[in-house]
């Protein structure tokens, strides 16, 4: 069984079964994927769409009992958390494949990154947020450095200097002086272009690459939480955008 055909079938039976009520019952939910996944008397399927099912509320998506009345199985409700999820189920990085599609139809990206992406998809499902901010940083991380080894090979081509820290080890220093030289020619750039660097390329200093900073320092047990990691991971197909927009214009009118 296609693991992914089968997440998306369960959220989009429990988005559907949460908007007709406050609760719903673990039987209907179970019941309606194995018809729409065509499961029959398949223990081995039986058992996979079982352990989705709890890893849903492993992960906090789904909560037992209705209310204190009916506190316990097999009485369901969808969380918070889980309503913030399914609104946007189809792009949503609960859904990795819909998540992925979204970004490829949107973008094109280095093999480099869709690697570190999927993993970070798939470690932010098993409920793994630290790992998964490191894997995201990763992927964004590719996404500078791309548009540093364009923007350099254009400087280049004209002919001019550029700022040692351009070439820096550190990614801080290379993110920083991108936006300096940058900077200096947003006169040139259309206008649609300079407000989505503006507003999108501070986001991998503020958000993504911060968490990913935190997750990789042992400084506490707990130094990012699901939220934070799936922020990063809706920024990300933004990110990557401007970024491949900032590439084709620097290759083509960078002066």
């Amino acid at each position: 069984m296609d693991g992914e055909v089968l997440r998306r079938i369960v959220l989009e039976i429990v988005a559907e079964m949460s908007k007709r009520g406050a609760s719903f019952q673990a039987s209907g939910v179970l019941g309606e994927a194995a018809r729409r996944l065509g499961i029959g008397q398949n223990v081995n399927q039986q058992q996979a769409l079982l352990t989705f099912w709890s890893d849903l509320f492993r992960t906090g998506y789904v909560a037992w009992g209705y209310n204190l009345a009916n506190p316990s199985p097999p009485f369901c409700h969808l969380t918070e958390q889980g309503r913030r999820a399914l609104a946007h189920l189809s792009r949503d990085p609960s859904n990795p494949e819909g998540y992925l599609q979204y970004l490829l139809n949107k973008t094109s990206l280095s093999a480099i990154a869709i690697s570190y992406t999927r993993e970070a998809l798939n470690t932010f499902n098993a409920g793994c947020f630290k790992a998964s901010a490191v894997m995201i940083g990763v992927a964004a991380e590719d996404l500078i450095l791309n548009v540093r080894d364009v923007l350099v090979a254009r400087m280049n081509t004209l002919g001019q200097s550029r700022s040692a820290d351009l070439m820096h080890w550190s990614v801080k220093q290379v993110l920083d002086s991108i936006e300096t030289t940058l900077h200096s020619k947003k006169g040139l750039m259309p206008k649609d272009l300079i407000q989505s660097f503006e507003a999108y390329w501070p986001a991998f200093t503020q958000q993504i690459r911060t968490i990913r900073n935190d997750a990789g320092h042992p400084n506490s047990v707990d130094p990012v939480q699901q939220e934070t990691v799936h922020a990063s991971l809706l920024l990300f197909p933004e990110l990557a955008t401007v970024a491949l927009r900032l590439q084709a214009w620097i290759s083509a009118s960078y002066v």
